[in-house]
């Protein structure tokens, strides 16, 4: 069953009205967080700020999104981000790869930021080895930036988890 919560349409809501035409497509997750006005306003430019242009390659950022959202099991995430890693380069092959939790086929670099992404998810802290790979991988902006790209989808995991809100077209399984 799906969760009560109203989805504003764009007509209440000039700034979701110009998100939604800018996407040209209805998006839920916008759709119910308009219901907190401020909090839609302030959430675009600071996801802007960590999913655009910085010191990680957009690659490694749609790699740990998509890892997490794949932990996470969110639907809309996935979904939403598919385009995404596809024009960052990421293969049908090694989408396959995240989703069956294989690490083999990406650099070291890759390899370490996903283990860090998988761990601050499933146990909300990276173990000292992680930590040390990172450093020797990743300047500290760049584990930041990291750590934000891995807080950002989770985040937007558990809100849309939290609301059952499911890419569009889907119907709710009731879990």
């Amino acid at each position: 069953m799906r969760m009560a919560v109203k989805r504003v349409e764009p007509g209440e809501n000039a700034f979701l009205a110009s998100l939604e035409a800018k996407a040209q497509q209805p998006n839920g997750f916008f759709r119910a967080m308009a219901n907190r006005p401020d909090a839609l306003k302030a959430f675009v430019p600071f996801y802007s700020a960590v999913m655009g242009p910085g010191s990680v390659e957009r690659r490694t950022k749609a790699l740990l999104y998509r890892a997490v959202s794949i932990a996470n099991r969110c639907a809309f995430c996935i979904a939403a981000n598919t385009p995404y890693a596809r024009k960052a380069g990421i293969t049908d092959e090694e989408m396959r790869a995240l989703e069956a939790g294989e690490e083999g086929g990406f650099s070291a670099a890759e390899q370490a930021a996903l283990s860090y992404a998988r761990s601050l998810t499933r146990a909300g802290t990276a173990s000292a080895s992680e930590r040390d790979n990172l450093e020797r991988l990743f300047t500290s902006e760049q584990i930041v930036e990291l750590t934000l790209v891995i807080a950002m989808s989770n985040f937007t995991n558990r809100f849309n988890n939290g609301l059952n809100i499911l890419p569009e077209g889907q119907e709710s399984s009731g879990s």
